[in-house]
């Protein structure tokens, strides 16, 4: 075995090395942090005082929006410490743990928006049984699994690179500690790494859209069929949201991590797009779903005679769908709630 030079540090080099345009960088990064913490804790604060949302698509929103908060809190502050401070070097342990919670966080996400998607086809496809199959129970449940599951892919190639020998330069071509830039200062055959790495990025990326676009096939599939146009442009209104957020996570990894690229080019590709992924999109969640869900705020109407429900719903499948857009008066009807005014949830 040759000598290798211990590496107790790494240096992140960052978006840009122009000294006049550090102070710009740090402010606009600044703003981006606060305005994506302020919209997620808004998120949570409102969806939790508020007696209307405590439905299952808003405890899942609710949690995105925390799992947010910890994603961008992994990145945020070391990045702004260093611009302010011109000292961009970060220690061993910390890169790693840097690296390990990014990526950790990032997965739980992917794994949380098929949640959601379920979710949603569980209210539009089965209203019926949507109390039933989404209580709180399994709610709580697929939540536990999506973190835990997102964690775990990730402690073997994280303990795999960790044990691998750095020696030579420590230069990282990133604002954070990402695994390509990584993978170019080990001293080794990376080879299974990067193989190990593939295949938890495309199971993890690629196996949760799968299950994100089947849910939505059966959403379009169910939505088409409802003879009511008001009531079909109202599923549409709910999944819209998501689907955009949908959109920008996939779009922005699947380039990044799936497409894996090497070289100055290829770094500075991938150094875009998790900017992307890392500041634009977690700053752009809060508004889209504010924004996207005040169009199908209004009231439900109150609901019919409760000899007539069942007559209707089997004859007209809107109003199988209203219940499941209106969880919470659905719930405070059969309770024997009469005639009661609820928002949609």
């Amino acid at each position: 075995m040759a000598n290798h030079t211990t590496v107790t540090e790494f240096v992140l080099l960052g978006l840009s090395d122009a000294c006049e345009l550090q102070m710009l960088i740090f402010l606009g990064f600044l703003l981006t942090y606060l305005l994506t913490l302020l919209g997620n804790l808004l998120i949570v604060v409102i969806t939790l005082i508020d007696r209307r949302l405590h439905t299952p698509m808003y405890y899942f929103l609710r949690n995105f929006a925390v799992l947010e908060i910890c994603f961008t809190s992994v990145i945020f502050p070391k990045m702004l410490t260093n611009i302010l401070t011109g000292y961009k070097t970060i220690s061993f342990p910390g890169c790693f743990l840097q690296s390990f919670f990014y990526f950790s966080l990032g997965i739980t996400e992917f794994f949380l928006l098929a949640v959601m998607s379920f979710d949603r086809y569980a209210a539009i496809c089965n209203p019926l049984r949507y109390v039933t199959i989404m209580n709180k129970r399994v709610c709580v449940q697929l939540v536990l699994c999506s973190w835990v599951t997102g964690f775990l892919l990730i402690i073997s190639p994280t303990f795999i690179i960790l044990q691998q020998p750095f020696c030579g330069p420590n230069i990282i071509n990133h604002f954070f500690c990402d695994n390509f830039p990584l993978l170019e200062l080990i001293c080794a055959d990376t080879s299974l790494i990067e193989l190990l790495g593939f295949i938890v990025a495309n199971f993890s990326i690629l196996g949760t859209l799968c299950v994100t676009a089947t849910c939505y096939g059966h959403i379009f599939y169910t939505v088409l069929h409802i003879p009511s146009v008001k009531e079909r442009q109202k599923a549409l209104s709910v999944c819209s949201s998501h689907i955009i957020v949908v959109s920008l996570f996939y779009g922005s990894c699947i380039f990044m991590y799936v497409r894996s690229g090497k070289g100055s080019q290829g770094e500075d590709r991938n150094k875009v797009t998790a900017l992307l992924n890392t500041m634009v999109t977690p700053m752009l969640n809060p508004f889209i779903y504010t924004l996207r869900n005040k169009q199908h705020e209004p009231s439900c109407p109150p609901p019919p005679a409760l000899h007539r429900q069942r007559t209707e719903r089997a004859r007209a499948p809107g109003a199988q769908l209203q219940d499941a857009l209106c969880p919470l008066s659905r719930r405070r009807r059969s309770s024997g709630g009469g005639q009661l005014q609820a928002n949609c949830g």
